[in-house]
């Protein structure tokens, strides 16, 4: 009897996808356009991070956002509120987006003299990682409520981010929070990952995260 032909069509669509995204990163570089992908669970604080952000870069950047979920336009509307082009992806159930899916987004907005272009992903600790979008920068926000074990749960999301944001620190006298074994757990994943510790209620700390982001944006489009 012949074997069995086994195809790993996984594997398959990770490396399709693989190569689209690498195509549009140089397809936004070429263009002077720095994307970033924030990824995260539900509730850690995603929009209010980036409306801080927006009041932290004070005109410094031209920059719109992406907003991913399943259904609803309430962060799409939020932002707009807020005064940055928004516009609202729903996914009809699907946990994550690819770089196709990124790229249609990323048509809506119609930003063409955007220097900084942000996908905010779904919430969620898996798919999303799995799945490179043509980001620059991938960045993570934990939230103090969550616990510091998330990364020794979900490590694949911690080695694909460059960027941890730590949220709600405002919270912390209320948990019980390791900042040294979270880190320890965090770097074990990724030794090179920047951790910025903010309060998006408060502002605490949002002002530096807010720096080195505009830095970042300034080298990439150069």
């Amino acid at each position: 009897m012949d074997k069995v032909k086994i195809v790993a069509l996984k594997e398959s669509v990770l490396e399709d996808n693989d190569r689209d995204a690498q195509n549009l990163r140089e397809e936004l570089r070429g263009k002077g356009i720095c994307l970033l992908n924030l990824m995260s669970s539900p509730g850690s604080g995603k929009t209010s991070t980036l409306l801080a952000l927006n009041r932290a870069f004070d005109g410094r950047l031209r920059w719109g956002v992406m907003e991913a979920d399943i259904d609803s336009a309430v962060d799409a509307q939020t932002m707009q509120e807020a005064g940055v082009p928004a516009v609202q992806l729903h996914t009809g159930g699907m946990c994550h987006l690819d770089a196709d899916m990124t790229r249609q987004g990323i048509r809506a907005l119609g930003m063409e003299d955007a220097e900084l272009i942000v996908l905010e992903n779904v919430g969620n600790l898996v798919c999303p990682a799995e799945f490179d979008t043509g980001a620059a920068i991938n960045m993570t926000i934990l939230s103090v409520p969550e616990g510091d074990d998330k990364p020794a749960k979900y490590p694949l999301m911690y080695e694909k981010c460059n960027i941890l944001v730590v949220n709600k620190i405002d919270a912390l006298p209320v948990f019980d929070f390791d900042r040294e074994r979270m880190e320890r757990y965090a770097r074990k994943c990724n030794p090179e990952i920047e951790i910025f510790y903010i309060s998006a209620k408060t502002g605490e700390g949002v002002d530096v995260l807010a720096d080195a982001l505009v830095k970042k944006v300034k080298a990439w489009c150069r």
